[in-house]
C-alpha cells in the first residue's frame, strides 16, 4: 500500500509535527514528536511491515522503535553532510503481510525516492526483498537502494543467500539457538522437550537447529514431539496443547513470535501444561500476561537486550522509552533498532553521501555504541555482531527485575550474558560485491 507523504492539514499539531520525520498514512494521527531539528532534504528511510491483520501489533511496534530512534538522530542536528546536515524521514507502507504487498510496497518506496528499506517481522520477505533488490540495483544502478534487517533472523540470509545490498542487525535463528542452549544445558533435570514452530523458512530453521544442538549439547534429552502449524492462521492452539501436555515434556523449544507465540503459551497454560518454554520472543507481545504466574520461573527468552539488563545506563535507556511511550501496551524497545539507525547515521556520514552504493561500503565496517551497549558489522557476511541475553520470567520486584513488561506485572530477569564474541558464528557467506 503506498502511503501519502503528509498528513493533511486537518490532523491535530501533535500529529502534524511527527510528519517532519515521519512520512504518515492519510488520516492516521500517531504519537506527536519533536520536528526534525537539521533543515536539509530528507533521507527517507522505508519501513515495510505488516500494519493490518494478524501481526499488525508487531509492525506498530518496529514503527514506534524506529520513530525513537529517528528522532534521536535528528534531534542532534541530523547527518552532516558536505552540502549541509540532512534530517532522516520514516516512510511506512503495509505489506499485509503478503511478500507480493510487500514488492509492490517496495516499488512505491523506490518511486518515493527512498535509498533505505528496512524490514525484519518475516525472514520469508526478507529474502523477497533481497531477491527484488539484487535485481533492481543491477537494472537501475541511479536508484539503488539498501536493505537493513532487524529481525528476519533465517541463518541463510548471512550465510548461502548473503546479499551486499542486505545488512542484518538482529543475531540470527542459530546464535539465539546457541545462546539457549547455554541455559538448557545446565537443566539437568530435564529430559524430554517438545519443538513446535511457524512453518515456514524460519520456523523450520528453529526446529532444525534445536534437534542439532541438542544432539551436541544434551544428546540425553529426547524429543517427543515435533509439529510445524501455519503461521498467522491458528486461532486456537488448543490442540497443540493437548500434543504437548500428552507427550510428557518438559519443556517447550520455539521460535514462534507475534499472536503465535501469545496464544500458544496462553493455550498451554490452561491445558496445565507446567513445563518451561524455552523461546526466541517469550518476553513481550503479550507472552508473559498470558501466562500469569504459571510462568515465573518457566518461561525463558533470548535477546539482544532487556530492561533489566544491570547497569544505570540500561536503566536509563528504558526510562526514556518507557517516558516517550507511556502506555503499558507500547512497552516494546529494542536496541537493536536503535544500533541500527546508529550505524545508518554513522555510515551516512563518513560517506560523505547519502548514496547507497557509498554508504554500504561504509555500513559494512559500522562499529556503534548507545546507552553501554556496542555492535559493529562483519564485513564477511554483513552480519552485526552484538552482545546476547537470556532471560527468565520472574515477578516485578523480585531480585533483578526492576522492571515489568506491558503492564503485566511480570518481567525477565537476566540469567546468561553473552559479550559479542561469544555470540558469534562462523558464516558461509561468498559476498559478490560490485566493482
Amino acid at each position: 500500500m503506498r502511503l501519502e507523504n503528509m498528513l493533511s492539514g486537518a490532523l491535530k499539531t501533535g500529529a502534524a509535527a511527527l510528519c517532519a520525520s515521519v512520512f504518515c498514512a492519510a488520516g492516521q494521527a500517531p504519537e506527536a514528536s519533536a520536528p526534525a531539528a537539521a533543515a536539509g532534504r530528507p533521507i527517507k528511510i522505508a519501513m515495510v511491515e505488516s500494519l493490518s491483520g494478524p501481526f499488525a501489533n508487531t509492525g506498530e511496534a518496529v514503527f514506534r522503535n524506529l520513530v525513537w530512534a529517528i528522532d534521536r538522530v535528528n534531534a542532534r542536528g541530523g547527518v552532516a553532510l558536505p552540502g549541509g546536515a540532512r534530517p532522516l524521514q520514516l516512510q511506512r507502507y503495509d505489506s499485509k503481510g503478503q511478500n507480493e504487498e510487500t514488492l509492490s510496497a517496495l516499488r512505491a518506496a523506490i518511486d518515493d525516492g527512498a535509498g533505505f528499506v528496512v524490514q525484519g517481522n518475516s525472514s520469508a520477505t526478507a529474502a523477497a526483498l533481497v531477491d527484488a533488490l539484487e535485481k533492481h540495483n543491477q537494472r537501475d544502478p541511479a536508484r539503488r537502494m539498501l536493505f537493513l534487517n532487524y529481525s528476519a533472523v533465517d541463518p541463510a540470509l548471512t550465510n548461502e543467500k548473503c546479499s551486499f545490498w542486505h545488512f542484518r542487525f538482529d543475531a540470527h535463528a542459530d546464535m539465539r539457538m546457541a545462546a539457549l542452549m547455554q541455559v538448557l544445558r545446565d537443566d539437568r533435570a530435564l529430559r524430554r522437550v517438545y519443538l513446535i514452530g511457524q512453518d515456514y523458512s524460519f520456523g523450520q530453521g528453529v526446529l532444525r537447529e534445536a534437534r542439532r544442538q541438542l544432539v551436541a549439547t544434551r544428546p540425553d534429552v529426547e524429543i517427543v514431539g515435533e509439529e510445524l502449524h501455519p503461521m498467522g492462521r491458528v486461532k486456537d492452539f488448543a490442540p497443540y496443547a493437548a500434543k504437548i501436555r500428552a507427550s510428557g515434556a518438559q519443556a517447550v523449544i520455539t521460535g514462534n513470535w507475534g499472536n503465535d507465540l501469545t496464544l500458544l503459551v496462553k493455550s498451554a497454560r490452561e491445558s496445565g501444561f507446567d513445563g518451561t518454554f524455552y523461546t526466541f520472543y517469550g518476553n513481550a507481545l503479550g507472552a508473559p500476561a498470558a501466562l500469569g504466574d504459571a510462568g515465573v520461573g518457566r518461561v525463558i527468552a533470548v535477546a539482544d537486550w532487556l530492561p533489566n539488563v544491570p547497569g544505570a545506563q540500561s536503566e536509563a535507556f528504558y526510562t526514556a522509552f518507557r517516558q516517550r511511550y507511556p502506555k503499558p501496551a507500547d512497552d516494546y524497545v529494542h536496541m537493536r533498532m536503535q544500533l541500527m539507525v546508529e550505524s545508518l547515521a554513522q555510515s551516512i556520514g563518513r560517506a560523505g553521501t547519502a548514496e547507497p552504493l557509498a554508504v554500504a561500503r561504509q555500513l559494512e565496517t559500522a562499529d556503534v555504541e548507545l546507552q553501554g551497549q556496542r555492535g559493529h558489522m562483519r564485513a564477511a557476511d554483513h552480519q552485526f555482531q552484538q552482545g546476547l541475553v537470556v532471560g527468565v520470567m520472574d515477578r516485578q520486584g523480585a531480585p533483578g527485575v526492576r522492571f515489568d513488561v506491558e503492564g503485566s506485572g511480570y518481567g525477565f530477569r537476566v540469567i546468561k550474558a553473552l559479550t559479542p564474541a561469544q555470540a558469534e558464528l562462523p558464516t558461509t557467506c561468498r559476498m559478490q560485491r560490485p566493482g
